[in-house]
């Protein structure tokens, strides 16, 4: 196993003593951290004003380096503007006459013991309490120079690879050179080598790393970085400057207490919205996320299968189809206009409104079981669909191993059906779809449902009027939306109202998973699967886990 795997060593409850604290005669405390985290290390100067300081062992300190009598404590602290002097303040924050106020620097400590002895003693003492919260050791840096505004290279350079060597982080970082090559380099990993894949890159590559380890493993973990200057101001996400880089992953291993041997990993794409919503309040810059990463803080997430015949997808955020899909993939024609595109898209779709033939059959939750018509059990469990005499369009033909998504039974569960035309049919696992669009405001990360937002007959000036409500959620109240949540959903796709020659595209987490006759670049192969054909969904619960704020 990896190194973050193995078990740390026994770490003392808590250590006291009189030593010198960046010159200053201080009363030093060591708390160690308890079970989900914690820990500090307190200070007060002894003499002049006596000003106290303290550093949180999860959330700020990176590293330790001792040397003769000196420990140098690296840590990541709170940098706010005061007048007067440095006061250094507990929960990491350094306030700095004349500084700028908010978001974090790097900050060197230095610990003064009398002895050498003493001083190795302080030093094991830190590493210990960094090394019980499990922190990787070992990582695989995957840097895509030509994603997104093509600035992976220099948020790496600038912005992680310092924190990395601070954290005394082992790492190979490989850029990619061509589409799938990120899918190739994991195909090919030896996963014992490392403790976790760090990507730095837009989503095209998390998805390839991340469906390649849903096929050769059966579990996942993983953190989601976003752009700079993103926080949460009292209950709603903000973003100040635009977005350099989409997303900046952290996919990690550990062991699998049900599964022995397997290891456990992770992905995540645009899901920091959904952290942030849920209680962070920190500046979601990169290098704050990956401390978040760092830290270790976890929470369980749901995965969901996506089944067609053989061929499976591992959609982690969203599968929308209709109006959504057609707005997020057809807007690529006008990339030039930058996130702008896609209001000036959806506006045009808005015009000329679309609708599709199709119906959707669904295993409610709890409370939802009065939508839609019950009807007859479809294909038992987890059916799988023979697409050889219906396919439309082009699709890859994959080589399956390992896990296969969930063994669910709907033997003796209620189906229920809605019958199109649709202008959207969009499938959320968390509640934010971006840093404005909050598409299913009730989505939890982890009860094992998926929240299904549908949009049926809608004129186009109430579809304005939902666009400019989901930034709240207050979309999925109006009566043009049926909301519900599912334990199991089915799609079966169909062509475009008054004009049967076109289908439609289906979307997840970003990517194109089929698209049908007459689509945007519909002539391209590469599409995973077939439009026409049903789509099965199928949740997992918990069966990721992800690094998010405490």
């Amino acid at each position: 196993m990896g190194a973050a795997s193995e078990s740390p060593a026994p770490v003392l409850e808590t250590m006291a003593e009189r030593i010198r604290v960046n010159g200053a005669p201080a009363e030093v405390t060591l708390t160690a951290p308890a079970e989900g985290g914690g820990g500090w290390i307190r200070w007060r100067e002894a003499e002049g004003a006596g000003r106290e300081g303290c550093l949180s062992v999860d959330e700020d300190l990176l590293g330790v380096e001792r040397r003769g009598r000196s420990v140098r404590v690296r840590a990541f602290v709170e940098a706010e503007a005061r007048t007067g002097g440095v006061v250094f303040g507990c929960g990491g924050h350094v306030k700095e006459a004349g500084g700028s106020g908010g978001g974090r620097v790097m900050k060197d400590f230095m610990l003064e013991a009398p002895t050498d002895e003493a001083a190795e003693a302080w030093a094991e003492a830190l590493q210990q309490c960094m090394n019980s919260l499990g922190r990787p050791k070992r990582l695989l840096i995957l840097v895509n120079p030509f994603g997104g505004k093509k600035c992976a290279q220099r948020i790496f350079r600038n912005e992680v690879k310092p924190v990395l060597d601070a954290a005394g982080i082992d790492y190979v970082m490989q850029e990619t050179e061509y589409r799938l090559h990120a899918q190739e380099i994991a195909n090919k990993l030896d996963l014992m080598k490392y403790d976790g894949i760090v990507c730095v890159s837009g989503d095209g590559i998390l998805g390839e790393v991340s469906n390649c380890f849903n096929i050769q493993v059966s579990a996942f973990i993983g953190i989601s970085l976003l752009p700079p200057k993103c926080y949460r101001n009292g209950s709603k996400s903000l973003i100040n400057e635009p977005t350099e880089v989409r997303s900046l992953a952290v996919i990690l291993q550990e062991q699998h207490e049900k599964m022995g041997m397997y290891p456990r990993f992770g992905f995540a794409t645009s899901w920091l919205f959904s952290c942030l919503y849920l209680g962070a309040k920190e500046l979601a810059c990169p290098v704050y996320l990956f401390l978040v990463f760092h830290a270790g803080h976890k929470q369980s997430l749901d995965v969901s299968s996506v089944k067609q015949g053989n061929t499976v997808f591992f959609s982690v955020l969203m599968l929308s189809w209709g109006f959504i899909a057609d707005v997020d993939i057809e807007s690529e024609k006008y990339r030039w206009m930058g996130s702008s595109r896609l209001d000036f898209y959806a506006l045009l779709r808005v015009i000329n409104l679309r609708k599709y033939h199709g119906r959707v059959y669904f295993v409610p939750a709890p409370g939802y079981e009065s939508y839609g018509e019950p009807t007859e059990k479809i294909g038992g469990c987890n059916e799988n669909t023979n697409i050889n005499a219906l396919c439309e369009g082009n699709i890859i033909p994959l080589e399956h191993h390992g896990y296969r998504g969930p063994v669910v039974c709907f033997k003796n569960s209620q189906w229920r059906c809605i019958e199109g035309p649709f202008v959207s049919v969009w499938l959320h696992n968390v509640p934010w779809a971006s840093n404005d669009t909050m598409a299913a405001p009730e989505a939890k990360f982890s009860d094992g449902f998926v929240d299904v937002v549908l949009i049926k007959d809608c004129p186009k000036s109430a579809l304005l009027g939902l666009l400019s409500k989901a930034n709240d959620g207050s979309h999925v109240k109006s009566p043009y939306v049926i909301y519900l949540k599912v334990r199991a959903f089915r799609l079966e796709p169909g062509q475009r109202v008054n004009n049967p020659s076109k289908g439609g595209i289906i979307d997840s987490d970003g990517e194109v998973i089929a698209r049908g006759r007459g689509t945007y670049r519909c002539r391209e192969k590469g599409d995973r699967m077939a439009y026409g054909p049903p789509l099965e969904m199928t949740v997992d619960k918990g069966l990721a886990t992800l690094f998010s704020p405490r």
